[in-house]
């Protein structure tokens, strides 16, 4: 196996593992998901300079979702910088946790891009879960410009490891933690913790 070849193999699920199941609990097809945090920087309001993504709930385990290529978002002129690309799916695939209604965070992501992405453009993106194997999570995702049936300009495959919320607890800053678990909202205070480090 060539050195190229091995991270592929970390994003194959194994043959034993189970296929997604849908939470009972999980928001209906087409219901908004809204954003797991004020303050993140990939569906959160509260980033003026942030990518404002929105996901709505798919059937399966899969979520749709749109953002659209900002100036403040480019990396070449006029063109999206492909950080910000991966961002956007790495937020899309994380946002699938939340039909599994588990905690996860990103383990590995791997980004494809196809065609650049034009300022002004709407990324169309589709995400859906694989395979569970214990802990890990994994998914796919692709973002199409000029419509739900455009062209693909990324993809990418990623798995997500579950954790528990003293995970966020033990390492992230204290101050911003003690908001989230003071929310009254037990819904939001528990989406506050349910995507990346």
């Amino acid at each position: 196996m060539s050195g190229t070849d091995e991270p592929r193999a970390r994003l194959t699920p194994p043959k034993d593992a189970a296929a997604p199941v849908r939470h009972p609990q999980a928001p209906a097809p087409g219901e908004l998901l809204g954003a797991h945090y004020d303050r993140c920087f990939g569906c959160g309001t509260g980033q003026s300079h942030g990518l404002h993504l929105e996901a709505r709930a798919g059937e399966g385990v899969s979520v749709r979702a749109e953002f659209t290529v900002k100036e403040a978002h480019q990396g070449a002129p006029g063109l999206a910088h492909g950080g910000v690309l991966a961002t956007a799916l790495d937020e899309t695939l994380g946002s699938l946790n939340w039909l599994l209604r588990v905690i996860a965070v990103t383990g590995r992501l791997e980004t494809d891009f196809l065609r650049p992405v034009p300022l002004g453009t709407v990324l169309h993106l589709d995400a859906r879960v694989t395979a569970v194997h214990g802990r890990k999570i994994y998914s796919t995702a692709e973002g199409r410009i000029g419509g739900p049936d455009g062209p693909v300009a990324v993809r990418a495959e990623a798995v997500f490891i579950e954790v528990k919320v003293d995970h966020f607890i033990d390492n992230g800053r204290p101050e911003e933690i003690q908001a989230a678990m003071a929310d009254p909202d037990q819904v939001k205070r528990a989406r506050a913790f349910e995507v990346n480090p």
